[in-house]
């Protein structure tokens, strides 16, 4: 099943994709794109994002039917408690910035948070900041909790999730503010690194969630990025460095998981920061991540 939200006669709502064929819903063209046909339509749910849904705060009886072209899609869930997100996921994204590949059997998922102010959906722009000119991309599956959960195992992860969305995690690799600083320092860099994840708009998710039962393996997916219709990142979620079982069982470690949490990923190689080229205004990103639904959004 795929769950969305949208605006309709100006309020949020959430429900769930249909067509006159049934709901196989979307299937993913053989160049990486998916294809919405024009037969779909919305099944109203409720009031509110998803998350209403994900906590059983609003109902799951079937409502009113609206063609998907009377209603603006926007982000499932627009300001989830925690978007957790993994850095250094791949090891290609990890050698092709030039650094040694990483020994699993000492690491730990390398963990961090994105703001909700982060998000927007498909099709909303993403403004370029003024703290930076170096703005760059990363493709990555996005996994939504479906319920409360602390430590655990690592076997018993994939039961928690209520299912996956494609995301885009936009990143500053540079930020000026103006003045003249010392980043050299390690502390320097790595709080510039990880300010570069917060900015407005740095999230996009969607178009939709997929439920966790049409997702057998979520290390199985394929992952595509372009620009501008110039493919960019072309990748697998079979080359995680951490799976998505585990870095659910770490994350809940350190943390209570809750209906409505979003984790991202990570994103394999391919980013701009290698080759130098960075977005700039009226750029188009459209990324698909298996038979997730595609992401497009224009830099605004």
């Amino acid at each position: 099943m795929r769950l969305v939200t949208y605006r309709r006669a100006g309020a949020v709502r959430h429900g769930r994709l249909a067509s006159d064929a049934g709901d196989s819903g979307p299937q993913a063209s053989r160049r990486g794109r998916v294809d919405t046909p024009s037969g779909h339509r919305v099944v109203e749910l409720g009031d509110g994002d998803l998350e209403g849904y994900l906590t059983g705060r609003t109902g799951q009886t079937d409502g009113a039917e609206f063609a998907l072209g009377e209603v603006e899609l926007l982000a499932p869930l627009l300001r989830p408690g925690k978007l957790l997100a993994a850095a250094a996921n791949y090891q290609d994204h990890v050698t092709e910035t030039g650094a040694a590949p990483l020994d699993k059997s000492t690491l730990s998922p390398r963990l961090f948070l994105k703001p909700p102010t982060s998000i927007v959906g498909p099709g909303a722009n993403v403004p370029l900041p003024a703290v930076s000119s170096e703005v760059d991309w990363e493709a990555e599956l996005a996994v939504v909790i479906g319920r409360r959960v602390r430590d655990v195992a690592e076997a018993d992860a994939l039961d928690v999730v209520a299912g996956y969305m494609t995301s885009n995690d936009i990143s500053a690799r540079s930020v000026d503010y103006g003045f003249p600083r010392d980043t050299d320092d390690k502390a320097v860099w790595f709080f510039d690194w990880l300010a570069g994840k917060w900015l407005d708009g740095f999230a996009p998710l969607g178009p939709w969630l997929v439920t966790a039962d049409e997702v057998p393996d979520p290390q199985a997916l394929s992952i595509h990025l372009d620009v501008n219709g110039v493919t960019k990142q072309s990748g697998s979620t079979k080359d995680m460095i951490f799976s998505v079982a585990e870095l659910i069982a770490h994350a809940s470690r350190l943390m209570t998981l809750e209906p409505g949490d979003v984790i991202l990923t990570g994103t394999p190689s391919g980013v701009g920061a290698v080759t130098g080229e960075f977005l700039t205004a009226g750029d188009v990103m459209t990324v698909v991540v298996g038979p997730l639904g595609q992401l497009r959004n224009t830099v605004g």
